[in-house]
């Protein structure tokens, strides 16, 4: 049985359709991105999506323009782009940021055996990142694919992933984390050290 599993975040298309640029960073990602989940795929570990499923009673949740509120159970917006889609994948709902908060992601992880969380999706600062510090916090292995992280603003990624890389996760392109797990079978733990 498998101990990795890769989590998406919203990669959904109310929020992916959002604007210009979350629009381009995606489709800039995606070659790398689902190529990356297909190998996930291929070697027999598991997929998870993350999908946001905003309620209409959160006072916190963003609406867009004329006060639509986006990503609504059961509505196409809230649905998984298909180029990240598989039969084989899990769906999680989630109502916040961390795929974490009040789900039973944790759990389903547990039933599984998995030990080491390979964290992607949109946006990088904000979805990716709650999710890795709370699998680091539930003792996870916790690694993030640089190709394979989002946001409509670049120097968004660019931070999220220096801190991502300062705390919690292991930070390399899907290429390196596939020939890991290629040469050892798992991804190392990284042993934090603080200044």
């Amino acid at each position: 049985m498998s101990k990795i599993a890769v989590l998406t975040n919203d990669l959904q298309y109310d929020l992916v359709n959002k604007n210009q640029e979350r629009i381009d960073a995606v489709a800039e990602a995606t070659p790398s991105f689902s190529g990356f989940l297909k190998d996930i795929r291929e070697r027999g570990h598991h997929v998870f999506h993350l999908q946001l499923i905003n309620r209409e009673d959160d006072p916190v949740a963003e609406r867009y323009e004329g006060g639509r509120l986006p990503a609504q159970k059961g509505t196409k917006g809230a649905e998984i782009l298909p180029v990240f889609l598989e039969d084989s994948d899990i769906l999680v709902e989630k109502n916040k940021d961390s795929g974490f908060y009040e789900t039973d992601l944790h759990e389903r992880l547990q039933d599984l055996g998995v030990e080491t969380v390979i964290v992607t999706g949109m946006q990088g600062q904000i979805c990716v990142q709650t999710t890795a510090a709370d699998a680091f916090f539930r003792g996870y292995n916790v690694w993030v694919p640089s190709d394979c992280v989002v946001s409509a603003r670049d120097h968004d990624k660019i931070r999220a992933l220096d801190w991502l890389d300062g705390y919690c996760a292991t930070v390399q392109p899907s290429s390196e984390i596939i020939r890991l797990i290629d040469e050892t079978g798992e991804l190392p733990r990284k042993v934090f050290r603080t200044p």
